[in-house]
């Protein structure tokens, strides 16, 4: 068996040919796959953040704005921004919604307990439905503090 495999030239000739073959056709795949799966954006998925402005208030009426930012920091507009109750306290939900430069106005009136020195204004953000954002992390908060 051995002297007819010695003895066949295509045997010997044909098998490196064929593995170059296989590696050039596997390499182009690979680069086909790969450019694909590159241009395909609309699978990425971006997180977005809040930067409020002033980062902390005293307690009572305050305008806050609010700014809605992607990780690269370009502002995200048509954006929702939803301020809440967290340690601190809001008498009502306070929403707007993001203009041509991420920003939104929100006017809001925190409260803190009687004992209370601090507390939070939490702040979510529902991103443009057409949009590849998402807000599923916690954002920045507005710090409320008591005035001495």
């Amino acid at each position: 068996m051995r002297d007819s495999l010695r003895s066949d030239e295509r045997a010997i000739e044909g098998l490196p040919i064929r593995l170059v073959i296989a590696l050039v056709v596997g390499v182009a795949c690979l680069s086909v796959m790969m450019s694909t799966i590159s241009g395909i954006e609309t699978l990425q998925v971006t997180e977005v953040d809040v930067q409020p402005h002033p980062e902390v208030t005293t307690p009572g009426p305050t305008d806050v704005t609010v700014t809605v930012v992607d990780p690269e920091g370009a502002p995200v507009a048509g954006a929702t921004v939803v301020a809440k109750s967290g340690t601190a306290t809001l008498s009502t939900v306070g929403t707007a919604e993001t203009g041509s430069g991420g920003n939104a106005t929100l006017s809001l009136s925190p409260s803190l307990g009687a004992n209370q020195q601090q507390g939070t204004v939490v702040f979510d953000v529902k991103p443009p439905a057409s949009s590849s954002y998402q807000d599923s992390r916690s954002n920045t908060d507005l710090l409320v503090v008591k005035g001495s």
